[in-house]
């Protein structure tokens, strides 16, 4: 992830085009528990930034482990 991200909660619209992802991929690690810690405001699934950037975090240690 090399752009910034935005200063605001994201929607998976927001977050599968940031990774490069189809939208029911984003959906999928909802429903999985594998992808980035979500949340509801309402209806509405939102996303922190924070939590994304160490989800990638994360995932970039495991590599770099493995």
């Amino acid at each position: 992830m090399t752009r910034p991200l935005p200063d605001r909660y994201l929607t998976p619209m927001d977050l599968a085009g940031l990774l490069g992802v189809p939208l029911e991929t984003i959906y999928q690690w909802r429903r999985k528990r594998t992808g980035p810690r979500g949340f509801r405001v309402g209806v509405h699934l939102r996303y922190d930034p924070a939590d994304v950037r160490a989800w990638v975090t994360s995932l970039m240690d495991q590599e770099e482990a493995a």
